[in-house]
C-alpha cells in the first residue's frame, strides 16, 4: 500500500487549498480514508475521515466543522480535503492514513 498526498503550500489567512493523496495498492473504495495533522510540539491529530463501502460518512473535527470537506474518487483511489477558510492555527504537516499506512505529509503553512 502507498499513499502519496500533495496540494500543500502556503497560503495567507482566509485562504484556500485541495490536499489530494493518491493511493494504490489496496481495494481502495472498501476503506475508510483519514486526514490526520501535526503541528510543531503537538500531537498528531484526527482532522477529517471518509467511510469506505456505500455509505461515504464523513466526521470532522469540531475545529475544522464548515471550513474543511473530505471526499473520495474510488475511480481515481484519491482522497481529497478541501480547506477553505484557513487559519494560521490550521498550519500543520497534513498526513493521508488507512490502516496501517501512512503517507508522507505535505506541508501546510497559513500566514500572512
Amino acid at each position: 500500500v502507498q499513499l502519496v498526498e500533495s496540494g500543500g503550500g502556503l497560503v495567507q489567512p482566509g485562504g484556500s487549498l485541495r490536499l489530494s493523496c493518491a493511493a494504490s495498492g489496496l481495494i481502495f473504495s472498501l476503506y475508510t480514508m483519514n486526514w490526520y495533522r501535526q503541528a510543531p510540539g503537538n500531537e498528531r491529530e484526527l482532522v477529517a475521515y471518509i467511510t469506505g463501502g456505500d455509505s461515504s460518512s464523513t466526521y470532522y473535527t469540531n475545529s475544522v466543522k464548515g471550513r474543511f470537506t473530505i471526499s473520495r474518487d474510488n475511480a481515481n483511489s484519491t482522497v481529497y480535503l478541501q480547506m477553505n477558510s484557513l487559519k494560521s492555527e490550521d498550519t500543520a504537516v497534513y498526513y493521508c492514513q488507512t490502516g496501517m499506512k501512512w503517507g508522507q505529509g505535505t506541508q501546510v503553512t497559513v500566514s500572512s
